[in-house]
């Protein structure tokens, strides 16, 4: 459906061309003194000019700088190349998009139908639209496909040309601007999860026209100096154009000649821009990229404090049996004093044994020296002698004289008695 062509309406209106210009009023003199208008009483006769004029338009454009308000009305620009006009719907957040099938969002090329008005609390004239029909993929949009397919063709997407990510970085650079909740967020997470990681800001812009230059540069630096281990680029969330920069073609072959492996952590998870195809892994968010960074040493964290606790478990195990068996040990060992009281009274004991049997064997040895004494006893000639015999010997030499024939008169003997001896001569 064609616009409406307005412009003959326009100059058939009434002081069309003159809005601005003061009125006149007849004096008596003939002069004619100006009338000074307030801003107000302006902006209600230009209104009053315009609105009739534009009752109902059809304009087509690129949706720009989208904002769905709470109560369900969206504001955006409808641009072109050379010209933007504010434009206002109202409950499409409520009832429209539902019914419409699509959602406004920047970039979209549109047809859209209504009226314009001037907005008096800021003096500008908006289209007041009633109804949206979308025409297609917008301008933004299709430049970004064709620059996806021109760097996918020479192979800048390919996975065997993407670098591994280092296991366990040390350090890393961060391309970001230094003001924005991205950086703040990577940091409160790396603190959190690996404080030990050494972070550097490289400031850049990271929206804007000279955004690109900021970041290839800041590519080139950490290259150039090894700022870090891993690059990462990181930007919050925001329209299409604001993430345009990550969009640039020289930005994308930066990236793709790094050295260092880079992250792109551009925007929220539903962003995808030409920077998350190219670099070596793309996240999410930036906290999304923080938690990757530091994934591996959580892990190795885990796994330290797992194994600390077994290892812990395991001496207070070892520790607990070898008290077990100290006290075992410890029960039956006993001290030198013990052992030399014990050793002593060892020895008391054996010498006492020692007494009784010497004292038993000298019994058995006396009783049998007492028993073979009284058997010698009993044999013994002076147990004869005191029957009333006695033993006569020849004085001098002491020879027994055995028979009487032995004995000559006058010959001196020894005669023993068993109380004594006496000499005697034969006669």
């Amino acid at each position: 459906m064609a616009p409406t062509d307005n412009r003959k309406q326009l100059k058939d209106l009434p002081l069309f061309g003159q809005v601005g210009q003061p009125d006149t009023m007849q004096t008596s003199s003939g002069s004619e003194p100006p009338k000074h208008w307030t801003v107000s009483e302006l902006t209600s006769r230009i209104r009053g000019v315009l609105e009739p004029a534009f009752k109902q338009v059809w304009v087509q454009g690129e949706l720009s700088n989208c904002r769905p308000a709470a109560s369900g009305h969206v504001y955006f620009s409808l641009k072109d190349e050379n010209a933007s006009i504010s434009v206002a719907i109202f409950g499409w957040g409520k009832s429209g998009a539902g019914k419409r099938g699509f959602e406004l969002k920047d970039g979209l090329q549109v047809l859209c139908r209504g009226k314009l008005s001037i907005y008096p609390p800021r003096g500008g004239y908006q289209l007041i639209a009633e109804q949206v029909e979308p025409l297609g993929a917008g301008a933004l949009q299709i430049a970004f496909e064709q620059l996806k397919e021109k760097l996918a063709a020479e192979g800048l997407f390919d996975p065997r040309r993407k670098r591994p990510l280092p296991t366990y970085p040390r350090s890393i650079a961060v391309i970001t601007s230094p003001s924005g909740a991205a950086i703040q967020d990577m940091l409160n997470i790396l603190r959190r999860r690996a404080p030990h990681i050494r972070v550097v800001v490289i400031p850049a812009l990271v929206q804007g026209d000279d955004a690109p230059r900021h970041l290839i540069r800041g590519v080139e630096a950490a290259n150039r100096l090894s700022l870090g281990e891993i690059i990462v680029l990181a930007r919050g969330g925001g329209s299409m154009e604001d993430l345009w920069c990550f969009n640039d073609e020289p930005l994308a072959r930066a990236i793709a000649a790094s050295r260092l492996p880079v992250i792109s952590a551009v925007g929220h998870e539903i962003d995808f821009t030409i920077s998350d195809f190219v670099a070596d892994l793309r996240a999410p968010t930036p906290s999304a990229a923080a938690e990757i960074i530091s994934g591996a040493w959580v892990d190795v964290a885990a796994r330290i404090h797992e194994a600390n606790a077994r290892l812990v478990s395991a001496i207070r195990r070892d520790i607990a049996h070898r008290l077990q068996v100290l006290q075992h040990v410890a029960a039956r060992v006993v001290g030198p004093r013990d052992r030399l009281r014990e050793q002593a009274q060892r020895c008391d004991e054996l010498a006492m044994r020692l007494e009784r049997a010497i004292r038993a064997r000298l019994e058995r040895r006396s009783a049998g020296l007492e028993h073979l004494a009284g058997k010698l006893d009993a044999l013994s000639p002076l147990r004869v002698l005191e029957r009333g015999y006695a033993l006569v010997r020849e004085d001098g030499d002491g020879a027994v004289v055995r028979s009487a024939s032995q004995i000559k008169t006058g010959q001196k003997l020894q005669v023993t008695f068993h109380d004594g001896n006496r000499t005697v001569q034969a006669v």
